[in-house]
């Protein structure tokens, strides 16, 4: 590589909820920095992270997934997506290969027309479709909007994965390297340890509830080789809180023990997580309350 060649900058990845952007940024990045799920509205802020490369470093923003909002929090949601565009270098336009191209589709590619940053249409989840439908789902991709590359990829398979790391690298502007080679992300350890809960909290519950679930850390106590943690589940309804505390105490016990492993493998040491759950009557529609939550 020649001297000055060195190139860095930001993207960030849109599409609608269930596009697959958070598992994407995890593959490039190569370790998990952004919770998946299978319910829409996973991902709440920009998180993100980091690829290193010989010639490149390249930092994903992985976003909310832009929708109609029905609530105070969905469009806080959307302004975090409409404030990453105009702050990037490139922007990863996602649409699920499993997922005929719909409306919401259509709409973010209408965003897109007016933005400056160059714009890299991506068909995700190519795993899940058969050839014929994932061929179909190109040409309806590309006649979206006026791309600089349309690319197929899966991050479960993780095909085509460095190829896409190639094409949006060649978007950077030359520039030196923006964090150390040993950072992934500049996520707060805490917010960190507050996602992987309500991860484990989004597995097995109703549709309606995901949107009401929202978690915070209260405190973080080191004590050498042990790490106690003690969080807030908030949901809206006591109804709410009895699903995710479950049959005496059952669920909740579940969600401890799956999220304390992920705990456990971020912070390097064996955790003590205390967990309790918190009724927060509508806090969606409540700007003291989201602002409380940190949205």
């Amino acid at each position: 590589m020649a001297e000055g060649r060195f190139r860095s900058g930001f993207c960030c990845f849109v599409g609608r909820p269930n596009a697959g952007k958070s598992t994407l940024v995890n593959a490039l990045v190569g370790e998990k920095v952004a919770i998946t799920s299978s319910k829409p509205q996973t991902t709440r802020h920009a998180i993100r992270g980091i690829l290193h490369r010989p010639d490149a470093q390249l930092v994903v923003v992985d976003t909310p997934g832009l929708h109609r909002p029905r609530t105070l929090l969905g469009e806080r949601l959307n302004d975090v997506v409409q404030s990453t565009l105009s702050d990037v270098d490139v922007i990863g336009f996602c649409v699920a290969a499993d997922q005929p191209v719909g409306p919401g589709d259509r709409y973010i590619a209408e965003q897109l027309k007016g933005v400056r940053p160059p714009v890299v249409a991506v068909l995700t989840m190519t795993d899940l479709a058969k050839p014929p439908v994932i061929v179909r789902q190109l040409a309806e991709l590309a006649a979206l909007g006026s791309f600089a590359d349309v690319v197929p990829v899966s991050a479960v398979d993780g095909l085509q994965i460095d190829l896409l790391a190639d094409l949006l690298v060649a978007q950077l502007p030359e520039a030196p390297p923006l964090y150390p080679e040993e950072v992934r992300t500049d996520e707060p350890t805490e917010s960190m340890i507050a996602e992987l809960i309500r991860e484990a909290a989004l597995e097995g519950v109703r549709d309606e509830l995901p949107h009401s679930i929202a978690v915070t850390v209260e405190e973080m106590l080191n004590e050498g080789a042990l790490t106690r943690v003690f969080a807030t589940i908030h949901v809206e309804r006591d109804s709410q809180k009895g699903i995710v505390v479950g049959h005496r105490g059952a669920r909740l016990r579940e969600i401890g023990t799956k999220a304390r492993a992920g705990i456990e493998a971020l912070l390097g040491t064996k955790v003590y997580l205390d967990l309790h759950v918190s009724v927060l009557a509508e806090w969606q529609r409540d700007p003291k309350k989201l602002d409380r939550l940190g949205f």
